[in-house]
């Protein structure tokens, strides 16, 4: 599997991707209390490789606006 540096060294599978989102949903517990369907959706594409996570950031921003 080739470099992708938009998700990071520590994130470049599904499975690093899972764990870094689990960690920041541990230290910021809003992540997932309050994931509405549209932001669990981005969770799953940020996973899946779709995403990075600042994408999912700005998603989730213009949603709220």
């Amino acid at each position: 599997m080739a470099y992708d540096p938009k998700f990071g060294p520590s994130a470049q599978t599904p499975q690093q991707r899972a764990w870094v989102l689990q960690q920041m949903q541990a230290v910021i517990p809003s992540l997932k209390a309050k994931a509405t369907v549209h932001a669990r959706q981005l969770y799953q594409r940020y996973v899946a490789g779709e995403l990075s996570w600042g994408e999912v950031r700005q998603a989730l921003d213009a949603a709220a606006t």
